[in-house]
């Protein structure tokens, strides 16, 4: 449902995604089918003899790939200079010319140069290295002080958004706000309109404790942000989630019983409502998807799939529509 209307919206636009692990058979499988579906233009980083050694052996046609070796690339002199400069100070020519070696900080100035329009890695690393080339190159958007993340959970009859389930660990009542209006404009970006719900071990004061001042905090906080969303809390999922439980726990709030963007309190809750829901309730989840970047980035799971990498890259691309 949530990955056909992206698809409608970006099919045949030509869009350019970077997949900075074309040496590994998920990645160069989902490129393919991403190409030959018209879908987005993949654009292969790293060792092109490796690609399409790797291509040759899966018996993929790789005509319609962009693959750019990074040890023979014409423009990397002028690539070097232009990430010095945007490391001034912090980072030698020889300290670019090593970085630049690495797919994942290649790709990203290769979306900071514009000549791609977004970028999908973390197949074979970590988050961290997705994250890091992002901040020091991409940068967080005007307005954003923190990158965040965010699933997009769907099934047949449901869209919702679960966050930060990936990136802040324990995030202050300040991120939460952060968190909260990034995953609102996520919301928006596939059609979810959001009812945000700041989650708790409590309900409005039911319970007490350092973890729920944080969130009642952010929850104050956030009337100073002039969003034009509704939001409320703190609640305990059942209470943001079904409207029977909503009613009786907060029978006057806009969102209790009907929320469809949860934010959690710290990276334990999040990771781990998302995978209860994701396992125990059998819904589809997309992402984590990277929030407050000038330019859509997203990180794989290692244990991804070639489906993963495929429906990333949809979402990837749709997020470039809409920055």
């Amino acid at each position: 449902m949530i990955l056909d209307a992206m698809k409608e919206e970006i099919k045949g636009k030509g869009i350019k995604i970077v997949l900075t692990e074309g040496h590994d058979p998920r990645v160069l499988q989902a490129a393919v089918q991403l190409a030959k579906d018209n879908m987005v233009q993949p654009v292969l980083t790293g060792d092109a003899s490796v690609i399409t050694s790797l291509g040759k052996e899966l018996g993929l046609d790789l005509s319609q790939l962009e693959i750019i070796d990074i040890g023979t690339y014409q423009e990397l002199p002028n690539m070097i200079d232009q990430l010095v400069e945007l490391r001034k100070g912090k980072t030698t020519r020889e300290q670019a010319t090593e970085m630049l070696k690495e797919s994942s900080y290649f790709g990203t100035m290769l979306v900071k140069q514009g000549i791609a329009d977004g970028l999908v890695g973390g197949a074979t690393y970590s988050t961290a290295d997705t994250v890091r080339p992002a901040l020091q190159i991409v940068k967080t958007k005007p307005g954003a002080k923190l990158v965040s993340s965010c699933f997009i959970m769907f099934n047949d009859e449901n869209k919702l958004v679960m966050g930060d389930c990936a990136i802040n660990i324990d995030p202050s009542s300040e991120d939460l706000v952060e968190i909260a209006r990034e995953s609102a404009i996520t919301a928006r970006t596939f059609g979810i309109e959001p009812k945000v719900a700041f989650l708790s071990y409590s309900t409005k004061g039911s319970g007490a404790g350092e973890s729920v001042d944080k969130v009642a905090r952010a929850v104050k906080l956030m009337a100073n942000e002039n969003v034009d969303f509704a939001y409320d809390g703190e609640f305990q999922f059942d209470a943001a989630y079904d409207e029977t439980v909503g009613k009786l726990k907060a029978p006057d709030s806009p969102v209790a019983g009907q929320a469809n963007v949860f934010i959690f309190p710290n990276i334990d809750a999040g990771n781990i409502g998302y995978k209860i829901a994701q396992r125990l309730d059998h819904y589809n989840a997309l992402g984590p998807i990277l929030q407050g970047l000038n330019a859509p980035i997203n990180d794989l799971s290692r244990g991804c799939s070639q489906e993963d990498v495929y429906e990333l890259s949809i979402v990837t691309a749709a997020q470039s529509l809409h920055k």
